[in-house]
């Protein structure tokens, strides 16, 4: 088989349909809200998780993220700026699926292999926000060091950023038309 016609049999094995009643951007916004909700949860059940175990205050967590906004003296805040780190939060994660969303939609293979896409995708994320969002951030953060908060936060971006948002994105943007004995995409 060439390769233009396993790139033709590659389109045919999954492909984009129109779902009845729900426009393109209708979609497109509904795939960034929801990835950006799941991705969301699942990380902030996991820091809150990890800090708990670790002996530490979830909501002094919330407030060091409002601390990027508001700088140090966010960790003397009260409820209400726990509640920004947690609003915050979520808006990264949106962003980050709003991201994804539209470099799927100029490079729509992205769509078709959400169980490499995404761990990738994740620590792309990742190396995103300690490159270029913390830095810009108003917050106070030492080196990075290679323990158990490093390892975690790594596997979190990977299985709980990453491969959410991919996997949303792959299950609103395509709806997959498996012909039979077609290879099951992964």
């Amino acid at each position: 088989m060439t390769a233009t016609t396993q790139d033709h049999a590659s389109r045919n094995d999954a492909r984009e349909t129109r779902l009845p009643g729900v426009s393109p951007r209708h979609r497109i916004i509904r795939t960034i809200l929801l990835g950006g909700l799941v991705a969301g949860v699942l990380d902030i059940t996991d820091a809150i998780v990890f800090t708990a175990v670790r002996g530490g205050s979830p909501v002094r967590m919330l407030k060091y993220i409002a601390s990027g906004l508001l700088g140090p003296n966010a960790l003397q805040g009260g409820p209400d700026t726990a509640a920004l780190g947690l609003f915050l939060h979520f808006v990264i994660a949106t962003g980050a699926t709003a991201v994804f969303v539209v470099a799927s939609l100029r490079l729509p293979a992205l769509l078709r292999r959400p169980l490499v896409w995404g761990p990738i995708y994740g620590i792309v994320v990742l190396i995103v926000m300690n490159a270029v969002v913390l830095p810009m951030s108003l917050v106070r953060r030492g080196p990075i060091t290679l323990n158990a908060a490093f390892v975690n936060l790594v596997l979190a971006h990977i299985f709980l950023v990453g491969l959410p948002i991919v996997l949303v994105a792959s299950r609103v943007l395509l709806v997959r038309v498996i012909r039979p004995g077609a290879a099951p995409l992964s």
